[in-house]
């Protein structure tokens, strides 16, 4: 490996840029393709209208402008990394790509339309909580402790920082703590019935220390965003409803909205840096036997670790992806769900809906977190207290 511990400017601009672009393209996927059907037709709508196409038919502008800024997202990807899936921009040491002035224009061209719709996206989740607030508050809502990135002085940062863990009353496990040694902080548990394993925070042992990561940690445990707009929409949505709401399991959504906007102002600044397009991309350093890379992905904090062998073959590596860190905090939205909407003796479409809505508010990575293979429809099984089945849905 690398041991490059400091990139070129263009190199450290160049990765930030590529970044920013992949949370917005995802947020928009997740919010407009996913997660609009649910809260613009609601929970129990029919399946055949809940969908994108859907949206498309009864708000054809929504629609339109979700599709255009993950566009946008994916055309700083191929900008940055080559392509827009699967880019090979980032190498060891820095980038193989700077950024062409006739990319930086193609690219400023449409940015401040895309900070202005990304504003109306935030707006419009607004409406949807004013609306439907009494119901959406509570909904699969629970006290979680939280862990993400923060910079030095306290800010969101998406693409680097130390790492800081809280409590759910807010006050600190610990913070700006060095990536580096993330295993001294965070240890995982292996459970028989599951794939997925469950980390833990090691001050507070494997039954209290599960935490919650993502953009409703993120976009709630900075001490501010370093960008104008996102900054004063976050400010509202922490105040908003007393504060409830930014506690609350479909606050995901706002947050995600909140942190897209964050996303374009950081691309708008990126373009506008002559550094972009610079032509130093290569950092050296000694060769490194280990190296542990942690950066906040669109679902949340996503650590790497490898350790290589004298022929740079990876000899070990670890994994935490934001599904893992988020394992625990989905099962109990999944209880909160069925301790509401589950009568004890049959299951309905309406709760599977409801399943459904609570788990896509993380936006989980299912795939990423349990290298399941094929399809996974959902299932859901209702077992009595000796074992027996009582009832079984699926999904497909």
């Amino acid at each position: 490996m690398v041991g490059a511990k400091t990139l070129t400017p263009t190199a450290e601009k160049i990765r930030r840029l590529m970044h920013y672009g992949q949370i917005l393209q995802s947020h928009a996927l997740h919010f407009f393709h996913l997660s609009s059907p649910d809260l613009l037709f609601g929970f129990d709508s029919e399946v055949a209208k809940r969908n994108i196409v859907g949206v498309a038919a009864a708000y054809p502008d929504i629609a339109k402008q979700g599709v255009l800024i993950r566009k946008y997202g994916q055309e700083v990807i191929r900008h940055t990394a080559g392509k827009r899936i699967h880019g090979t921009g980032s190498i060891p040491g820095g980038v193989n790509k700077n950024l062409t002035a006739g990319e930086r224009d193609e690219l400023l061209k449409d940015i401040y339309h895309v900070i202005a719709w990304s504003r109306g996206a935030v707006h419009l989740v607004r409406q949807l909580f004013e609306q439907h607030l009494e119901a959406w508050r509570e909904f699969a809502t629970f006290e979680a402790r939280t862990l993400s990135l923060v910079r030095p002085d306290g800010a969101m940062d998406l693409y680097d920082g130390g790492l800081r863990a809280r409590n759910a009353d807010g006050s600190t496990i610990f913070d700006h703590a060095d990536c580096d040694r993330y295993w001294d902080l965070i240890s995982e548990e292996v459970k028989a019935w599951s794939y997925m394993k469950f980390p833990y925070l090691k001050a507070l042992g494997h039954e209290d220390g599960w935490y919650r990561v993502g953009p409703l940690t993120r976009v709630t445990r900075c001490d501010f965003i370093p960008t104008p707009l996102a900054d004063k929409e976050r400010r509202e949505f922490m105040a908003f409803d007393e504060g409830r709401i930014a506690r609350s399991t479909l606050g995901f959504h706002w947050a995600r909205m909140i942190e897209m906007l964050h996303s374009a102002e950081v691309i708008k600044d990126l373009l506008h840096d002559p550094d972009i397009t610079g032509s130093e991309l290569m950092a050296g350093g000694k060769r490194e036997a280990r190296g542990v890379g942690v950066i906040e992905a669109p679902r949340g904090t996503l650590i790497h670790h490898y350790r290589v062998d004298e022929n740079d073959q990876v000899a070990r590596a670890n994994l935490i992806v934001s599904t893992t860190h988020n394992n625990h905090a989905m099962n109990i939205a999944i209880r909160e769900v069925a301790r509401k909407y589950l009568d004890g003796r049959k299951l309905t479409e309406g709760l599977l809906n409801h399943i459904e809505v609570a788990v896509r508010a993380f936006d989980p990575c299912l795939s990423c977190a349990t290298h399941a293979l094929g399809q996974m429809p959902l299932s859901v099984e209702l077992v009595d207290a000796e074992g027996n089945q009582v009832d079984r849905l699926v999904k497909d």
